[in-house]
């Protein structure tokens, strides 16, 4: 029995490249997981207050919330945007998730019809290519400037933009290459899709995480619908509570049709985690001094991986300027056949770039930098070592 042709297109380099590393560790072989940006795994966690605000949730109500997500949280993220990006919203702007994956999952869902278009960057967190060919869309992809820190190619943007072209992604901070965008790049994405009358769609999950400039954030365009992605995981150190939300801000409501759509697909999934939830608000309105401890040690191991990388012969690399990935250039054009090659001899697990994009990620791979500097420091060697043997 054969499943569904749409799960073909699934594919998921991040988690892939797991299998082998596991097979090593079973022989009793050290790993050196430089693949998962998942900060909990290493020297950060969810802050206390957080903590004890889930378990008096769980202590109190256990049941089914409201499928758009519970008023607390709504009103807490209303807040949030007021505060940081100074846009005035409503509850009814936002649709809480079971993380950022569901709301992607969910977004397109109520967007794309076979044969759609939306345009992506290129590389690209691997989800919003399978998502889209998965309801049998079509991601376009637009290239990225590598000289220019990953920046957006404005002109090879426009260029691909159709008449079947329904959005335009944008992941600022940038995954898999932590490229930040200026205010003058969002601009003008903000333009372009005013100009052909398109949303713009904008995955924020990394936006405290920035480290020599500010973050601008799309809801600041004026003339054209904003539909953002966001969510506690990496902000607030709990990526295992699966707590994500959308924000569609829409002051013509050209796009509540799909605000809609995305309810309907909401009331089938009943809910989001409501415990997590509950816990959540005390996230978002409590102090956020482990934000500020939390970049101060992101930054110290981004310029230290930034470093020993572009000291490595055959391997260069752009400075990241959000999150905490970086995407360094190699030689070799089979690039997981690199990933693999480090693996199997110097025990170090990067992901292939093609993973994340077939023409600006080829011939790159994606590290992490959230271990502390002693644990880059031995993985970085362990390259280096097995650079010069090659």
């Amino acid at each position: 029995m054969k499943p569904a042709k749409r799960t073909e297109s699934i594919a998921y380099a991040i988690r892939d490249v797991v299998l082998p590393a596991l097979k090593l560790q079973k022989k009793g072989i050290g790993i050196a997981w430089l693949n998962l940006g998942d900060p909990d795994k290493f020297d950060f966690d969810t802050p206390e207050r957080m903590k004890k605000a889930l378990i008096e949730a769980i202590k109190k109500y256990n049941g089914y919330s409201a499928s758009e997500g519970i008023q607390e949280l709504r009103e807490a993220i209303v807040r949030r945007e007021k505060e940081k990006n100074g846009i005035s919203l409503g509850t009814g702007d936002i649709i809480v998730t079971n993380g950022t994956g569901e709301a992607i999952q969910t977004l397109y869902g109520a967007l794309l019809d076979p044969g759609s278009e939306i345009l992506i960057p290129d590389p690209v967190y691997p989800p919003y290519t399978s998502w889209a060919n998965f309801f049998s869309a079509n991601p376009v992809s637009f290239m990225s400037i590598e000289e220019e820190n990953w920046a957006p190619d404005i002109d090879d943007l426009r260029k691909k933009i159709t008449d079947r072209t329904k959005a335009i992604l944008i992941i600022n901070p940038g995954n898999p290459t932590g490229a930040l965008y200026n205010e003058k790049s969002i601009k003008m994405i903000g333009d372009i899709a005013a100009e052909h009358d398109i949303i713009v769609i904008s995955d924020e999950i990394y936006d405290t995480m920035v480290y020599d400039e500010r973050h601008f954030s799309s809801s600041r365009l004026n003339d054209v619908p904003v539909i953002m992605i966001n969510g506690i995981s990496k902000t607030y150190l709990a990526t295992g509570w699966r707590v994500g939300w959308t924000i569609f801000k829409d002051h013509d409501e050209k796009i509540s049709d799909i605000k809609e759509a995305c309810l309907k697909q909401s009331r089938l999934k009943i809910c989001a985690n409501t415990v997590t939830q509950k816990a959540s608000v005390a996230g978002l309105d409590g102090p956020e001094d482990h934000i500020k401890e939390m970049v101060k040690k992101l930054k110290e191991r981004r310029d230290y991986i930034y470093k020993r990388l572009n000291d490595i012969d055959g391997i260069s690399t752009q400075k990241p300027g959000g999150a905490f990935y970086i995407f360094p250039k190699i030689e070799e054009e089979d690039d997981k056949k690199f990933v693999l090659d480090v693996l199997q001899n110097a025990h170090v697990l990067f992901v292939n770039g093609s993973g994340f994009g077939s023409s600006c990620g080829k011939g790159h791979f994606r590290s992490i930098f959230l271990p502390p500097v002693e644990t880059l420091e031995k993985a970085m060697d362990a390259l280096e070592k097995f650079m010069e043997k090659r």
